[in-house]
């Protein structure tokens, strides 16, 4: 699975399947840290990550209120079942349809970069837009090319 320099390697279908699954992780990651938002107790990793992603401070990130606390469990949900979707396509579906696999997964990374970044820099986290570019490069990878083989 290691890139050639020839590029072969890096575009086979065996490294695309490889990298779905590295997709689906990225994604599925930032469910259950959301999920952990949920719940006073365990809003630490929730409200950390937001703050990193919109470089706040503590003080401006209000998890305590119930609406954003309900917000954060549609969006763990959300991201662990793309996460997973993207996961299941790699193992069940990519053999068959290889193609349209990564047409689908890149066209539903793409529209998560760009509503999600829009969102953020509409709503003053610019900084995630930035941190949008990084998470987008990783979860498309060598997808953004079709496979040689």
């Amino acid at each position: 699975m290691a890139a050639e320099f020839d590029g072969r390697a890096y575009m086979s279908r065996s490294f695309h399947k490889f990298w779905l699954k590295i997709t689906a992780v990225i994604i599925g990651s930032f469910g259950p840290v959301f999920f952990l938002g949920t719940m006073i107790q365990t809003t630490a990793p929730a409200r950390l990550t937001l703050e990193i992603l919109g470089l706040r401070s503590p003080a401006t990130t209000p998890y305590a209120a119930s609406g954003m606390r309900f917000l954060s469990a549609l969006t763990g949900g959300f991201l662990l079942g793309w996460g997973v979707t993207i996961w299941c396509l790699s193992a069940w579906v990519y053999d068959q349809a290889p193609e349209g696999v990564r047409r689908t997964v890149l066209a539903g990374v793409i529209s998560w970069f760009v509503l999600d970044s829009a969102g953020s820099i509409a709503s003053g986290a610019p900084s995630n837009a930035l941190f949008n570019v990084l998470v987008l490069f990783l979860a498309v990878g060598p997808l953004w090319r079709p496979a040689m083989d």
